[in-house]
């Protein structure tokens, strides 16, 4: 295995590549592997579905957070989300430094009713999931592949920004109460990322504890929050998105030594938290 040495006395920085980094985990994860010599680039500087720059320094590690997320968007452009989460993984692998990619819990059906854990069939049943799950391949053997779920963070585009708004400009809003999931902190999510790097390449769960449906998350939001809105449940149905979702995507670790991550309540009151001293 490739690893900085545990011991602080002979440990050295390593030079660790995060594509991707101006998005919600990339922040974080800049933030998390600090002590290390970090190197970011979002889309601006090297877009991962075409070749790495010339002047990109050969990395040590990798964590490729840059993908595409649009998963309705991903109907309407398979070839674009391809490119991106397929093509672009492969150029990321073809740098030849081990590789940490973040998959995706919309791997799965949904049609189970207990966790998933990392050993279960895989049947993504969207084209992002299935891009998602073409990537996990496309990172190679010498790889982590890091399954989470439903991120949300202080920064970028994610559920919790959009209900602060909403909540904050509505009396009522309509979310759906048929998809349950773990809603996962970036900040935690890039915290347990520093320790599986030290594990055996392979697929891991890292998912916050508990789980709930995207209505009960709102409702959490809006009462941490301190907003008066109240939530209407409705199905998938009613909503009539582009892209299906699986109905039941809680992920669950059948490894001992995968970090369990605190429970998604505790990830909202520090999300919230940190939101309010990036406002101050």
């Amino acid at each position: 295995m490739e690893h900085a040495s545990t011991d602080p006395v002979a440990a050295r920085p390593r030079r660790v590549l995060i594509t991707g980094s101006a998005g919600q985990l990339g922040r974080v994860l800049a933030e998390a592997f600090a002590s290390d010599e970090v190197i970011g680039v979002d889309l601006g500087e090297w877009d991962v579905a075409g070749p790495a720059p010339s002047w990109l320094e050969s990395p040590e590690l990798v964590l490729h957070a840059a993908a595409w997320t649009d998963v309705d968007g991903a109907e309407a452009d398979p070839d674009g989300a391809e490119r991106a989460n397929v093509g672009g993984t492969r150029n990321v692998a073809a740098l030849g430094a081990p590789l940490v990619y973040y998959s995706s819990d919309y791997v799965f059906s949904g049609e189970k009713r207990e966790p998933y854990l990392e050993s279960d069939p895989t049947g993504p049943v969207s084209v992002y999931g299935r891009t998602k799950l073409d990537g996990e391949q496309a990172a190679g053997e010498r790889a982590w592949i890091i399954r989470s779920s439903w991120l949300f963070g202080a920064t970028g585009h994610n559920f919790l920004r959009t209900m602060l708004r909403l909540g904050a400009e509505r009396d009522e809003i309509s979310v759906v109460d048929d998809q349950r999931g773990c809603p996962t902190y970036v900040t935690h999510l890039a915290e347990a990322t520093r320790r599986i790097v030290e594990l055996p390449f392979g697929v891991y769960h890292a998912a916050a504890a508990g789980d709930c449906s995207w209505k009960e998350f709102s409702e959490a939001i809006f009462e941490q929050a301190g907003l008066d809105c109240r939530v209407r449940a409705i199905s998938s149905a009613e909503l009539d998105r582009p892209a299906p979702r699986p109905s039941y995507s809680i992920l669950r670790s059948e490894k001992p030594e995968t970090p369990r991550l605190p429970h998604w309540r505790e990830g909202l009151k520090e999300c919230l938290e940190e939101i309010a001293r990036l406002d101050s």
